[in-house]
């Protein structure tokens, strides 16, 4: 049995066409390669540039994401810093 390694990543109410990831990589470096409407700023999760809300298969946040979301977006189940997402699956990013 295989298992995928690349994932779709759809960027819905915006002008920009789906992109494919790499399973084992975090969406911030796959994205850079990629036309997303996704911008980065640190890249290491606490300045919340990339901050998203996101819907599919990822893996939940770790207590640094989630202390820096308690902050930015403490009202948003579904917010998510995307340099911080690794895709376990397809997924769905719109900019909050």
């Amino acid at each position: 049995m295989t298992t995928n390694t690349h994932y779709t990543v759809q960027f819905p109410d915006s002008d920009y066409a789906p992109a494919t990831v790499n399973a084992d990589q975090l969406l911030s470096v796959s994205l850079t390669l990629e036309n997303s409407p996704i911008l980065f700023g640190c890249r290491t999760g606490i300045c919340g540039t990339c901050l998203v809300s996101a819907t599919g298969e990822m893996l939940p946040p770790d207590a640094d994401e989630q202390e820096v979301l308690s902050i930015l977006a403490p009202d948003c189940a579904t917010a998510r810093l995307a340099c911080q997402l690794r895709p376990m699956g397809n997924l769905s990013l719109t900019l909050l």
